[in-house]
């Protein structure tokens, strides 16, 4: 690989090069970034596009002091190469290898583990503040993108860091606007003279001299509604100097000297200073700059065509949004929103057919949870597509603006369970819990990706909150019959047996199917139950199962505290249940990063993992 980032072990090394060497290292570690993420994934287009803020970085502030937090996090990759982890990323997000995030596990230079966006800022604050209370001289920057401010929590920050004027270093991260040069030098060149350190000292002698007499604080009054009326008509926002931050920007983000340059010169600023940088998504890879989107966050690739390596299946996304884009055509009344996420969710193609009745409302989960329930109050059928990590950041308004007033709100879960290789902060393992808890919420997961549409008709037709929870990805049992009829409350027996009944979740019933075949071979022929809905359970059944004398076990690919089984249980235990019981599911723990099938694996929820517990049971 290049020459000089061979020899780039820490950030003390970068701080060493010249601006000419800085270029170089740009192109060597966009090389090192394109060939390495084609070949184990992850996200490519946000880290191609910070290699010069990046270094610009490293080049200004003293990483051994200086503390700098990443928004999000999936924009570290350079700050991981510049630190003594290059050599890791053959190991990129892959189980016990190097996460895909930052992670103070990993290396006294992150600052802040990371992975859900809008955070940088208020982390950043509390480091600040803890500097100041402590006396201590660093500083610290937060790395914050245009889309994670979008967040109600990054605004929060903002707010609170521009009244109390906390000393500390905000980069925007803009990589959707396009500089115009005129615009772009001019602020440049005002944004220089004002932050020199003699024309702060020249302005406060001025203002002091004049506003010594009455006509002095009068021309003093002009001078400055001049200036403001100015710095409206060349800088594009005002909004942040409103705030109580001082606003240097926008600069071009690619541009390591001016940069550097910028960054000396904020650090001699006894202010908060927002920098405002705009910098081009997937910037060195052509088919990432065309459709930054698409190499956002990417599989394994081919770096000729840019397609994936992976085979195209139909996924549970794809089903969502194709039943979406059906029902939606038969009835008018139905609405989609999502935060930031039309891709991932599977409601581009409903944007397109329906942009009416398609509200993207940024990363701000919070606001689309009770705009849902907006629309609700207005007697039309909001669907919230929503990933379930992302969920979590709506906890409040999901119980107070939407269950509390039974608001027939329909929530589309998808990556509920493991989602693999992005690790703790992405996995959907608590949302049976923390929806389950909830008064008036029906919670239910198809056992297979045809049951989608069926689920969904069934939710917009219900008088109530709905979650409809389904997994990452595809299949991996094909024999299965769809329900026919979905009726409140109750399950469906797939296959009938004795002794022992598995109650299984979602696509962890194709796991207990997996796991019936092993046990078949050892005379064991458990009963099969589909628990569709989690949230009410099948009391009738549960009844039959403790009169009969069953077993039972049940699956979910959630934490087993709060989960489905501990639900279970309580009721059971109301029921006179006298047998043995077993709850299979994730310890309380977080699930690390890893492939989806080998963290199964890890925890016993593979086939050969249930089939080994089943034994356990019985035996």
């Amino acid at each position: 690989m290049g020459r000089i980032l061979e020899k780039i072990t820490s950030p003390e090394e970068v701080k060493k090069l010249t601006n000419v060497e800085l270029e170089v290292l740009a192109s060597e570690i966009r090389e090192f970034l394109i060939d390495s993420v084609s070949k184990t994934g992850g996200h490519l287009a946000s880290n191609l596009g910070v290699v010069e803020l990046t270094l610009s970085l490293f080049k200004s502030f003293n990483l051994e002091k200086d503390k700098i937090v990443w928004d999000v996090g999936h924009q570290c990759y350079v700050h991981k190469i510049l630190t003594g982890r290059k050599e890791q990323f053959d190991k990129l997000r892959k189980y016990n290898g190097l996460s895909g995030f930052p992670k103070r596990c990993e290396s006294k230079y992150d600052a802040f583990d990371t992975g859900h966006s809008s955070t940088s800022i208020s982390a950043a604050l509390g480091m600040a503040r803890a500097r100041d209370i402590k006396k201590e001289k660093n500083e610290v920057i937060a790395v914050i993108g245009d889309g994670a401010l979008t967040g109600g929590m990054a605004l929060e920050a903002l707010n609170d860091v521009g009244f109390n004027k906390t000393k500390m270093i905000i980069i925007l991260n803009d990589n959707q606007m396009s500089i115009s040069p005129n615009v772009g030098g001019l602020s440049m060149h005002l944004n220089k003279l004002r932050m020199e350190p003699k024309y702060n000292k020249l302005k406060s002698n001025i203002n002091e001299t004049l506003k010594t007499s009455k006509t002095g604080e009068k021309v003093a009054s002009c001078i400055s509604r001049f200036k403001d009326s100015l710095k409206q008509f060349i800088v594009p926002s005002m909004l942040f100097e409103d705030m109580g931050l001082k606003y240097i920007g926008p600069i071009d983000g690619h541009d390591i000297e001016n940069l550097t340059e910028v960054f000396e010169m904020a650090k001699n600023i006894d202010d908060p200073v927002i920098i405002h940088v705009v910098t081009n998504k997937g910037k060195g890879y052509e088919l990432a700059e065309k459709n930054p989107n698409k190499y956002h966050g990417v599989s394994p690739f081919d770096l000729e065509s840019g397609e994936t390596n992976i085979p195209s299946k139909k996924n549970y996304s794809k089903a969502f949004g194709e039943a979406m884009i059906e029902l939606a055509r038969e009835d008018e009344r139905i609405v989609a929103i999502t935060a930031a996420m039309p891709d991932g969710t599977g409601l581009n193609n409903f944007a397109k057919e329906f942009p009416n009745r398609f509200f993207d409302v940024g990363i701000a989960e919070g606001h689309a949870t009770t705009l849902a329930a907006g629309f609700a109050a207005a007697n039309l059928k909001p669907v919230f597509a929503v990933y379930s990590t992302f969920l979590q950041r709506a906890f409040d308004q999901v119980i107070h603006d939407v269950c509390i007033q039974n608001m027939p709100v329909v929530f589309a879960i998808d990556r509920a369970g493991l989602v693999g290789e992005d690790g703790e902060t992405h996995q959907g393992i608590f949302d049976l819990s923390y929806l389950s808890e909830i008064p008036n919420m029906t919670v239910l997961a198809p056992k297979h990706l045809d049951e989608v549409k069926s689920m969904l008709s069934w939710a917009l037709n219900h008088n109530g909150p709905v979650a409809i929870r389904y997994p990452r990805g595809a299949d991996i049992y094909k024999d299965i019959i769809p329900l026919e009829k979905i009726e409140y409350g109750k399950w469906e027996k797939i296959i009938l047996g004795d002794k022992i009944a598995i109650l299984a979740v979602g696509k962890m019933l194709q796991h207990a199917l997996l796991a019936r075949e092993i046990l078949s071979n050892k005379g064991i022929n458990p009963m099969i139950i589909n628990a569709s809905f989690i949230k009410p359970l099948d009391v009738e059944l549960l009844k039959d199962l403790v009169n009969e004398n069953y077993n039972i076990i049940t699956i979910e690919d959630n934490i087993t505290n709060g989960g489905f089984g501990s639900y279970v249980l309580m009721k059971l235990n109301e029921l006179g249940f006298k047998n043995k019981f077993k709850a299979l599911g994730f310890n309380d723990t977080f699930v690390p990063q890893g492939d989806v099938k080998l963290l199964y694996k890890e925890n016993k929820l593979d086939p050969e993992g249930i089939a080994e517990s089943i034994i356990e049971l019985i035996e």
